[in-house]
């Protein structure tokens, strides 16, 4: 992912816990219970499952995990250490989450949003919307190493544009996703791009260039079925543009000069600014230019007659933590000009505390260890191994709930895997991204999956199928394996 922002500490310093006690079926219990119950609890509630309801099963999965490990010799004691070493290492995400609700408000407020739907309504149309949607993503992912500072950005106001031009959310949202793991799986910056030649064995820029193989193709064809699904698309929005471009200009006042505060944004992170730190320094300025180009909005907000410092600091303080909104009298901009700020964030990290409660106590228990020491057994073959290891990387996204344990424990687990069948490293590193680092992002109750859900304001399971990189690059993987393309062997491997 994404991901220089999830955990401050080494990830692949991860300890995996071991129980020879446990068996297979044993780790598998919690894993059954767990999908069972979401799936009926989505079945039941629908997209609102995600309001507390998948969150509670969460812990009940981790009930049931937890009582298989006391019938298997670990103790209470031992899960809930491990349980806080999950959460704490999600602090990261947390703050991130927090910052970009109220990055979401000053940009709002600001202006900035707006400003971003305006100029491209006038330069996007529904037919090259999806496609353009993808490239934009790419780049700055790319230059940031970063999936999730792209959504908090620009794909914050792709979201817009394509609600402005009636353009289905969830076939924006999977093609800014597509286009931010891509760049964030190919960029020398991001986190995990880093972490899976360190778990492999091999090298950054050798593990990127062999990345490429199977990456190349694969955002390839995505590009292909975005353009085919925006020559496609039947759509409202274009004729209704140029009336909503007019009620965003008579909103707010219209300034190329508001493009200043994400562009800084962007070129700190890209100077390998903390990205707390680059989301901070765009929300204050945010809440400046607000004051400077929208003084009759934070009036507004602020709750006075005129703008003072009292009223000011009340305004920028609302849009910064809680739901805030610009008047309008276009109803089709009402959705568009509201944020949520801070607040609308909690119940995202909700679940990702739930969620880490469930992985922490599935690790303290040895059942992920179990299960991918199983899926190795499985298979002696070549294509057989690749196999396994995509097998281990997507069902820890699922009960681990976290991409860094989806490509940490594979790697440690098939390290020696690979090199007993004669292949060298950068075929395990290439395939713990391929399979761990983009499907995070299809797992509603993972952090990745989270998160995107919540900063792009679109359900999980409506962008799940649109983001046809992040679910077609498994799959690449697994035809290279089957057709022995661009497989290395450690005898042909040039030092």
């Amino acid at each position: 992912m994404q991901s220089q922002e999830i955990k401050p500490t080494h990830p692949e310093d991860e300890h995996i816990v071991e129980n020879k006690e446990l068996n297979i079926w044993e780790a598998l219990i919690p894993v059954f219970a767990l999908v069972g119950m979401l799936a009926y609890n989505v079945y039941t509630f629908g997209s609102d499952a995600l309001s507390g309801s998948n969150q509670f099963v969460l812990l009940l999965g981790g009930a049931v995990a937890a009582i298989v490990g006391l019938f298997n010799k670990v103790t209470f004691d031992q899960m809930m250490e491990e349980v806080a070493e999950n959460i704490k290492s999600t602090a990261g995400a947390i703050l991130i989450l927090l910052m970009v609700g109220a990055l979401a408000g000053t940009w709002l407020i600001s202006g900035i949003i707006p400003t971003m739907i305006y100029y491209g309504l006038h330069i996007l149309n529904p037919t090259i919307f999806l496609p353009a949607s993808v490239i934009i993503c790419a780049i700055i992912s790319v230059a940031t190493g970063s999936s999730w500072t792209t959504s908090a950005t620009v794909g914050i106001a792709l979201i817009g544009i394509a609600d402005a031009l009636g353009v289905p959310l969830g076939m924006t949202a999977g093609a800014i996703i597509s286009g931010a793991y891509f760049g964030d799986k190919i960029s020398p910056m991001s986190d995990t791009t880093n972490l899976a030649p360190a778990m492999a064995g091999t090298d950054l820029f050798t593990h990127i260039r062999y990345m490429l193989y199977t990456t190349t193709p694969t955002i390839t064809i995505a590009l292909i079925v975005f353009i085919v699904l925006g020559l496609n698309l039947d759509t409202t929005g274009v004729a209704d543009s140029h009336e909503i471009s007019e009620a965003v200009s008579a909103a707010i006042n219209i300034s190329p000069w508001l493009f200043i505060v994400p562009i800084l944004v962007i070129v700190l992170i890209i100077k390998k600014t903390s990205p707390l730190i680059a989301l901070l320094i765009g929300t204050l300025l945010g809440g400046v230019f607000a004051l400077i180009f929208q003084p009759s909005i934070v009036t507004a907000i602020g709750g006075g007659t005129h703008l003072d410092f009292s009223t000011g600091y009340k305004g920028i303080m609302n849009a910064i933590t809680i739901e805030t909104s610009i008047p309008t009298e276009n109803e089709a901009l009402k959705g568009l000009f509201t944020a949520g700020g801070m607040s609308k964030m909690l119940g995202t990290i909700w679940l990702i505390l739930s969620a880490m409660v469930f992985g922490g106590i599935m690790d303290a228990i040895g059942a992920l260890t179990t299960i991918s020491k199983a899926l190795l057994k499985l298979f002696h073959t070549t294509f057989g191994l690749f196999t396994s290891t995509v097998a281990s990387c997507l069902a820890l996204n699922i009960t681990a709930s976290d991409q860094y344990l989806a490509i940490v424990v594979p790697g440690k687990m098939y390290a020696q895997a690979f090199k007993d069948k004669g292949l060298a490293p950068e075929n395990l590193s290439r395939t713990l991204e391929d399979s761990g680092t983009v499907t995070s992002a299809l797992v509603p109750w993972n952090t990745c999956g989270a998160y995107q859900s919540s900063v792009l304001g679109v359900d999980t399971l409506d962008y799940a199928g649109y983001a046809v990189f992040n679910w077609l690059s498994p799959f690449m993987t697994l035809l290279f394996a089957a057709f022995s393309i661009k497989i290395r062997q450690i005898a042909l491997k040039i030092n």
